[in-house]
């Protein structure tokens, strides 16, 4: 079973659902199109009860480089379905009043509906995994990396402090979350798996087998329980102050947005998508 998007692909082999973002040629930028695609997706593995668990995969060489901030695909102007709240369209209003209404949509809100999917999920994870690709893995249960796999949160030098969906301090822990974000370095996947981000790295040429292994060997289990666990986990992640956490730190994410424009007249402080790349 195949679905195809320009964005997103959908295909499910036996048990396992496989949603691959499918925009290689820019490193899988997240604009909202494929925001919205991948919500589709995930709407879809959810009501399908063939399905026990779902893999997220980047076509070509990256994950994700984060959200479009310079693409010709880049939407930014384009309103699309209000899904993840009943705030109103960010279309025609106002400076800061626009951006916080989609980033609350297609990013916080969008990111915080995933995460809750009854049914596990996996990140397939190869190249850069970027500012608003973490969020993508981390919404995920588990991360699975190739050797090569990098992370990063380089947004620190626009001034702002971290990606919307603020989860650095829980999955990687506050000491090193500060050092994540202070200095923006690439951080490889056996670092990123000695600080508990990720569950597991292998060799780039067998990451799908690798993963498809787990989902399968996962979906032996009952539904109801994996759902349960999940949600057991994510509870008491939450009473940890994740949810919380990320409110308030939403809130300085569009004070440092609104203080770029105020001071510089550009919410991002001037950078682009090639000016935001981090150093090897």
């Amino acid at each position: 079973m195949t679905m195809e998007s320009e964005v997103v692909r959908y295909e499910r082999t036996g048990p396992v659902a496989r949603v691959t973002m499918n925009r290689p040629e820019y490193r899988n930028a997240q604009n909202s199109a494929m925001t919205y695609a991948l919500d589709d997706a995930f709407y879809r593995a959810a009501a399908d009860d063939e399905v026990k668990v779902v893999v997220l995969a980047g076509a070509g060489d990256h994950f994700s480089a984060g959200h479009d901030i310079g693409s010709p695909g880049r939407d930014v102007d384009v309103s699309f379905e209000r899904r993840a709240g009943l705030w109103w369209d960010h279309v025609g209003k106002p400076g800061g009043e626009s951006r916080y209404a989609r980033e609350q949509e297609v990013y916080l809100g969008m990111c915080r509906r995933w995460r809750e999917l009854p049914k596990p999920v996996l990140a397939q994870v190869q190249g850069a995994c970027v500012a608003g690709g973490l969020m993508l893995a981390w919404v995920c249960d588990l991360i699975i990396a190739s050797d090569d796999a990098f992370f990063a949160d380089p947004v620190v030098r626009m001034g702002i402090p971290g990606v919307e969906y603020f989860a650095h301090p829980w999955v990687m822990g506050p000491r090193f979350a500060k050092e994540f974000l202070f200095l923006g370095e690439r951080v490889p996947a056996a670092r990123a798996q000695e600080l508990g981000m990720v569950n597991r790295v292998v060799p780039r040429d067998r990451l799908a087998a690798e993963t498809t292994d787990l989902a399968e060997r996962i979906a032996r289990m009952p539904r109801l329980g994996l759902a349960l666990t999940k949600k057991a986990v994510n509870q008491a992640e939450d009473l940890m102050g994740l949810r919380t956490g990320m409110d308030s730190v939403f809130g300085l994410h569009h004070f440092a947005h609104a203080h770029n424009a105020e001071v510089g007249g550009d919410s991002l402080a001037g950078h682009d998508a090639r000016s935001m790349r981090s150093p090897r």
